[in-house]
């Protein structure tokens, strides 16, 4: 009986060079060597979609630390005057609000102050 050609394991290897493409050196062209960098990429690409994140958290949080200077109040001091003040907005929405809508935004940081002078 004839061997077959492999086409299962023809297909497999030309799936992982295709996810290869671009890469460099031996890493594109080595079945052996891309499927190492694939799977190495996996895991970058994995712990990077955490990591965006927390990168994004923390720009939310410069930016309204930003915004804040105008009016004394710390970041620390705002998120806990808003919270006592009743006011749910996260941070994603005061970020916004505080590059694209200022006079929103001086609002809210006045509210949430008047709301410590009131007890």
């Amino acid at each position: 009986m004839a061997k077959a050609k492999g086409s299962i394991t023809s297909k497999r290897h030309k799936k992982i060079l295709k996810m290869a493409k671009g890469y460099r050196g031996a890493k594109h062209r080595q079945y052996r060597r891309a499927k190492e960098a694939v799977l190495h990429a996996g895991q970058y690409a994995f712990a990077g979609r955490r990591l965006r994140r927390r990168d994004i958290r923390s720009l939310w949080i410069s930016r309204i630390n930003a915004a804040l200077t105008p009016y004394q109040v710390s970041y620390s001091r705002f998120m806990k005057l808003l919270k006592d003040s009743g006011l749910e907005l996260d941070r994603k929405i005061l970020a916004q609000l505080a590059l694209e809508q200022p006079e929103v935004f001086k609002r809210i940081v006045e509210k949430a102050t008047s709301a410590k002078r009131k007890k």
